[in-house]
């Protein structure tokens, strides 16, 4: 789902952040909304009108009196159109209109106009920010409904460290996009649990075995979840990847680890997505210190013990969870695939061919068939793991119970 087709409405007001918000409508654009901009006088001083006329292919609103505009009573117009509106940056101004219903201009007098919901992305100083006038209009504005988002501690125009910076734009528009969610996403008020990656079992301090999965599966499942609005925790022993701010990482290394951790949250969850590839064994001991090579050690045994299965034990505490499982096949996927599904007492089970070098492990594109009890498998296209993640959870949307 995501802001797919959603119109967006981002207010700019006049404060030296004002650049970034045109990488925050490009983001916007990025995840296929429409927007279009309006700007305080104010704001058009630090960058102009043309900016955001060329992002987004929209006239801008600067002036509700303006003869070329082509609209009637244009700050109507574009409340209506808005599905939702977001004030980047937001100043100190435009946050006390907002909250005393103050319509002067046409960002104001729009933004009173608008039912729709509202995001308000505050930057200024540090102390205009802890004013207590600041503070009780933040307090109004929430209890209005408005969601804001907390600015971030950095460098200030006025040269020095302190709180009231502006986030950065790919982070206010995960923020949006997680508030969107939250609000109108098929998994709003769900709890999934999201594996992700090879498990990694220790040889010595140095050394482990895992496998070739790059996580990259996981994550965009994690992150599809998460845009249809669900609490996400997602397991994971890649670090390397970057996951929504609103998913609650927990980054683990070998089997165990990685079933301890999913017991603990086991209970609490609606959905739970095994995309990590399980190592099937671990060495039987773990050496304290690094092994050396030495003269007369040409060859070495290692000897391995099998890993827990992690789905078939989780089984046996399950109530209502819908389980989905991955197997990651060479030969004979449907026949290997079907014996997984039944034998760890799974709702699904997405069953891909790794031996593939175009799809599968640490590749941006993947194959699958959907297996389901006593259901025809559903073979589904070639596509990015990001779009397959969003078809994914469709279906596992669709097996949960109605709340």
């Amino acid at each position: 789902m995501g802001l797919e087709n959603k119109h967006i409405a981002v207010y700019v007001t006049g404060g030296i952040a004002v650049y970034k918000a045109a990488e925050v409508v490009r983001g916007f654009i990025r995840q296929g909304a429409v927007v279009r901009v309006a700007m305080t006088q104010d704001a058009t001083k630090f960058v102009t009108p043309l900016t955001f006329g060329a992002l987004t292919k929209q006239p801008v609103l600067t002036d509700l009196f303006a003869g070329d505009n082509d609209q009637f009573v244009p700050h109507i117009a574009l409340a209506d159109w808005s599905d939702l509106a977001v004030i980047v940056p937001a100043t100190a101004n435009v946050i006390a209109k907002m909250a005393t219903g103050l319509a002067d201009d046409a960002v104001s007098t729009t933004l009173l106009a608008t039912t729709g919901l509202k995001v308000v992305v505050p930057a200024m100083n540090e102390h205009m920010w802890d004013a207590p006038a600041t503070t009780r209009n933040i307090a109004t504005l929430t209890a209005d409904g408005v969601v804001v988002m907390q600015p971030d501690t950095g460098l200030l125009a006025e040269g020095y460290s302190g709180r009231g910076r502006l986030p950065e734009p790919s982070a206010i528009v995960d923020f949006v996009q997680h508030v969107w969610a939250k609000q109108t996403g098929r998994l709003r008020g769900r709890n999934v649990m999201v594996t992700a990656g090879g498990t990694r079992e220790r040889i010595d301090p140095v050394r482990y075995i895992s496998n070739d999965s790059s996580g990259k599966m996981g994550y965009a499942l994690a992150r599809a979840a998460a845009n249809e609005g669900a609490n996400v925790t997602l397991i994971s022993s890649i670090i390397s990847l970057s996951a929504p701010d609103s998913v609650h990482v927990i980054t683990v290394s070998g089997a165990q680890e990685m079933l301890d951790t999913m017991k603990t949250y086991f209970a609490q969850q609606d959905a739970v997505i095994m995309a990590a590839a399980v190592a099937d064994f671990k060495p039987v001991s773990v050496a304290e210190q690094k092994i050396k090579k030495t003269a007369d050690n040409d060859l070495m045994t290692l000897q391995l013990t099998k890993n827990p299965d992690i789905l078939k034990t989780l089984s046996v505490d399950k109530t209502d969870q819908i389980m989905v499982g991955f197997a990651a096949e060479t030969e004979h996927l449907l026949t290997n695939a079907q014996h997984k599904l039944i034998d760890k007492k799974l709702d699904m089970l997405i069953a891909n061919d790794v031996s593939r070098k175009d799809i599968g492990f640490n590749a941006d594109q993947n194959q699958v068939t959907v297996i389901r009890p006593n259901v025809e498998p559903v073979q589904l296209p070639q596509m990015t793991k990001t779009k397959l993640s969003e078809q994914l959870i469709e279906m596992i949307a669709d097996l949960l119970p109605g709340k």
